[in-house]
């Protein structure tokens, strides 16, 4: 059973001298069969929650009416034997008691649809349950300033959290499709089921919305607003969200609870909905034909949904429908597995393994054929509902790009020609495609399964093909702003980027797609981070860079260049001038020269600071012999850009031999294209200077080892065997470091392996709650994509953390892949056309020239090399998981997937309280599916099943005992 949370300790919890009446009351409005026979206890919900708002006065009133019944006012004088004198106190006592939620009422047959509302005298009066009901109610308030009620009695959430709970626990499995009547059931995307046969009238929203059309209204989202107050908000806006429909729109309306809307209004909060991936509910305790209400749920923090995913048992809220994938269209791109509420949905295979036969998927276990025990519940269902991809993997291709880019469906994107769909789908994950399609490492390309055959796809330069849409402002593409609020159009809480790196323009990027207006402030004149300071330009030209930068401002995102933090204005003055969140992401824009004899030579530079002055003038002039020093792609850009000053001579030397230097192998091709030398397997051992102090030689060892049998980089040298290397300009390009200045100032964060900033791995939160980091300055150097991950990753725990009570955690996608294996797949009938490559755009000198001269593949080449992809992965559904709610069909750009009506007996609607007779029917059949299972099994569950089946007969024997009592009376 999970724990009540520690946010909140229920004040009436342990009561020494309880409230009697209150027990009382508890025990008649509870659904827990033991608390009904029984009797409840100062610890249990039912009673701390109403003690903490419910006066005797008012439990008197409330014990004398039986749960569910309509009173007139003049039925409840007569019951509390009111007299004349006493009946305005009375009608303000029913008011407060129906403020706070206790009493829920309507105006039955006296209500004037076509005029005005009658007045308090014709209201009829009725007992909610406590769910759906009273202890919902208690949490629901719309208010100038918000739930003040939540904020002055915070246990109510407890109350609320609890009474979802306590009455399924160990109950749950035996409750029949359709829902027996109990809480919420799910109902489907419209659109979804409105071209499936067999469809019925109730399991469309507008069919609801029209039947109460002229009597809609929408409130606060009782679990939202709950969950928030418990600290496991999901930082939605609690508003807007729960529509009544009918007699509960009226009363929500009269109480402060909502306020009325019409059915375009509606409809628009089911397409916000929809666009954020919540979950359409209908209330079902009313019989067929009738609801009070339609949720718009959060899987995160719903109370209804939870009570199919933490037990386990999907039937009990699932929908009518359940999702199926065509295999033949999927291209695992993964939105739908994003969005999926119950984690019905993962990433697999779409290949055959090598013996011909498909991969096998497990299924989640139901309870129709064994017996269920609470080691079958998932309390950790939220994350778990995350999950991305099956144990044996998908495409190979998104497992590897760090930033997890539906590559297998933007190139079916660029097959079909619909280049703009392409490019919205990259941008999901990656905002700088053009960028990356000119510098990328290519990780998707190194892993691709085609490479097992040939040649890998030319991932890379089909999205560059595709990004060049970006670069005009006619055709680039600008994401849709999709915020989880029906109030805003934007959210107000301003967030301070701190580096305009690609960690954070991304960062600022995937927040302006939620509804932040974010500002950047860079240090340097330009943004971009090493992508303008670091790149040289024959590799990516600033004019793409500043392109794609153009869409974030077009989203909202203010730049500020030239602003140093910590030196023009400090984190101290900006929480001052409002900004609640801060995300450093400020890179690596330090080098170092190692301790080595005659390290203090003039004309010794290090990478960083050569190549942003390369790019603030590209006009600079280098003579002589030029050595740099370093194996990876920083090495190779300062030898290239050295090259391109007029270095006579440029040698790259480095500790690492020619197969393991880390530089990838398209640069060290083109470097030695460009005559550039390249001396693996040489260490510095000296630096030699002439009589001014300037480099003049440097002395280097041989390298026989890097690293040692551990795998830590500890290299070992040959000091006999050293070379003397006769240089006028020395780089060192062998690592990189930060740059705090004073950034920090005054801040906790903690730091470590030097100053490198300590910081939790999945949120990026530092030792200071409001700074979060991430990028180079939290990994070390990587590359762009892994900065643009970092990034994306970031925006989510910022837009968390700006929002009182939400989980910095809970339901987070934790962006865990892994590939298919490549040694067990069976390809057949693939394409044997060769890999298309890029011709060069001019013939100019290559070797001295800043522009980037590497071509672009033609449009037909395009539709070829997308042709050569296998579409090795899928997404596959679990049917016996799916709650049939269509989200996922809004989410496919490729009509993959569907819903179909499997169940049609998940569309029952039951009255409450028939619930134990239909589950007492149900649970008649299941025994008999049961009925072989093994001893030790029915040994085990034997007790807790045999206590839960006992306290429920005993109930469903006294509710038909009364039904007799009543049944004889009315006979006399």
């Amino acid at each position: 059973m999970p724990e009540l949370s520690k946010s909140v300790i229920p004040p009436h919890m342990g009561d020494k001298r309880p409230s009697e009446k209150i027990l009382k009351l508890g025990r008649k409005i509870t659904d827990v069969a033991a608390h009904k026979i029984k009797g409840v206890t100062v610890d249990d919900a039912e009673y701390w929650g109403l003690a903490e708002i419910v006066t005797d006065e008012m439990a008197d009133v409330a014990l004398k009416m039986k749960l569910r019944h309509h009173y007139k006012i003049e039925e409840l004088w007569k019951l509390n034997k009111v007299e004349e004198k006493d009946k305005a106190h009375f009608q303000e006592l029913l008011d407060e008691m129906s403020y706070i939620g206790l009493l829920e009422y309507d105006y039955g047959n006296n209500y004037d649809h076509n005029g005005a509302i009658p007045g308090p005298s014709d209201r009829r009066y009725c007992l909610p349950m406590f769910v759906p009901g009273s202890a919902e109610l208690f949490n629901m308030e719309e208010g100038p300033e918000g739930n003040k009620r939540l904020r002055e009695h915070p246990a109510l959430a407890s109350f609320f959290e609890r009474m979802t709970f306590v009455p399924l626990d160990g109950i749950t499995h035996m409750v029949p499709p359709g829902g027996a009547g109990i809480g919420m059931h799910v109902i489907p995307v419209e659109k979804a089921i409105s071209m499936e046969n067999g469809t019925i009238d109730l399991e469309h929203i507008s069919y609801w919305l029209k039947k109460y059309e002229g009597h809609i209204g929408v409130g606060q989202c009782s679990c939202r607003a709950s969950r928030k107050a418990l600290d496991e908000g999901c930082a939605d806006d609690e508003m807007n969200w729960c529509i009544g429909v009918g007699d509960f729109a009226d009363y929500c309306r009269e109480t402060g609870k909502g306020h009325d809307i019409t059915y375009e209004e509606a409809m628009e909060i089911f397409r916000k909905a929809e666009d954020n991936g919540f979950v359409h509910q209908i209330t079902n305790i009313d019989g067929e034909n009738k609801i009070f209400g339609i949720c718009n749920c959060n899987v995160n923090i719903c109370n209804a949904l939870r009570t199919s995913q933490l037990f386990n048992t999907p039937n009990m809220s699932r929908s009518a429908y359940t999702a199926k994938v065509e295999r033949d269209k999927c291209v695992a791109c993964g939105k739908c597995v994003e969005y999926c509420p119950a984690g019905a949905v993962k990433l697999g295979q779409k290949l055959c393994k090598k013996d011909g036969t498909e991969v096998a998927y497990p299924k989640h276990e139901l309870p129709d054929k064994m017996l269920w025990g609470k080691d079958k519940y998932d309390e950790n269902y939220r994350d778990n509902n995350r999950i991305n991809c099956y144990e044996t993997g998908t495409s190979p291709c998104k497992a590897a790009c760090p930033a997890h880019v539906a590559v297998q469906g933007y190139i079916r994107k660029a097959k079909e020609g619909k280049y703009q769909e392409a490019l919205a789908l990259i941008k999901k994950d990656n905002p700088f495609p053009a960028i990356c399609g000119r510098v990328c490492n290519k990780r998707c390309e190194a892993a691709c399964t085609r490479g097992t055959i040939d040649q890998a796809v030319a991932i890379d330069d089909i999205k560059k093909f595709i990004a060049e849409q970006d670069l005009h402002k006619e055709t680039r593409y600008v994401p849709p702003v999709v915020i989880a609020s029906n109030r805003l159009t934007e959210w107000d809480q301003k967030i301070a980027v701190i580096g305009a790196g690609p960690a954070g323009l991304s960062c600022a990027f995937y927040l302006a797609t939620k509804g932040y207006k974010p500002t950047v402030f860079e240090k340097n004149a330009r943004p971009g981070g090493m992508m303008t300071y670091g790149i040289p330009s024959y590799k990516l030209e600033k004019d793409v860079i500043e392109a794609e930068i153009d869409v974030l401002r077009d989203l909202g995102v203010e730049i500020k260049c030239g602003v140093e933090i910590g030196k023009d204005i400090t984190i101290k003055e900006l929480r001052e001038d409002g900004y609640q969140a801060f995300y450093v992401a400020i890179g690596c824009q330090d080098g170092k020269v190692p301790p080595i004899p005659g390290s203090d030579a003039e004309d010794i530079e290090i990478a960083v600071d050569f190549l942003h002055r390369a790019t603030e003038d590209q006009t600079q002039k280098m003579s002589g012999n030029v050595v740099v020093i370093g194996g990876g792609n920083v090495a190779v850009d300062c030898a290239r850009t050295a090259a391109r000053f007029g270095g006579e001579h440029v040698a790259m030397y480095c500790l690492e031999d020619r197969e393991t230097m880390p530089a990838s192998a398209d640069e060290i091709r083109e470097t030695l294209e460009e005559e550039i030398a390249i001396e693996n397997s040489w260490g510095p051992k000296e630096i030699q200077k002439d009589v001014d102090g300037k480099v003049k030689a440097v002395v280097f060892q041989k390298c026989i080892s890097v690293k040692d049998a551990s795998g830590k980089f500890n290299p070992q040298y040959d000091e006999n065997d050293t070379i003397t290397v006769a240089c006028d300009h020395l780089i060192f390009a062998v690592g990189q470091g930060i740059k705090w200045g004073d950034l920090l100032e005054g801040t906790k964060v903690e730091f470590w392996h030097g100053n490198y900033p300590v910081a939790d791995p999945l949120t990026y939160q530092t030792t200071e709650p409001d700074i979060f980091v991430g990028g180079d300055v939290y990994t070390g150097p990587k590359f762009v994509i892994d900065a643009i991950e970092a990034g994306k990753c970031a925006a989510e725990s910022l837009h968390r953390y700006v929002h009182t009570g939400a989980s910095m955690t809970i339901g987070r996608n934790r962006r865990d892949f892994h590939e298919l294996n490549k040694d067990d797949i069976m390809v057949n009938g693939y394409d044997t056309i060769g890999r298309q490559e890029a011709a060069e755009t001019e013939k100019e000198d290559k070797k001295h020239s800043f522009r980037d001269l590497r071509g672009m593949l033609t449009e037909e080449q395009v539709h070829l090399e997308a042709g050569r992809c296998l579409g090795c992965g899928a997404s596959v559904v679990d049917e016996n998981k799916c709650i049939g709610c269509g989200i996922c069909t809004t989410k496919c750009e490729f009509d993959a997937i569907h819903l179909h009506r499997d169940h049609p007996e998940c569309s029952k609607m039951t009255r409450s309280e028939d619930k134990f007779k239909e589950i007492g029917k149900y649970m008649a059949g299941q025994g008999v599916k049961t009925a072989a299972s093994k001893i030790p099994v029915i040994k085990k569950y034997a007790g807790s099943a045999a206590k839960q089946a006992g306290a429920a007969a005993k109930l469903a024997k006294k509710q038909a005992q009364t039904a007799g009592r009543k049944l004889k009376d009315r006979k006399k």
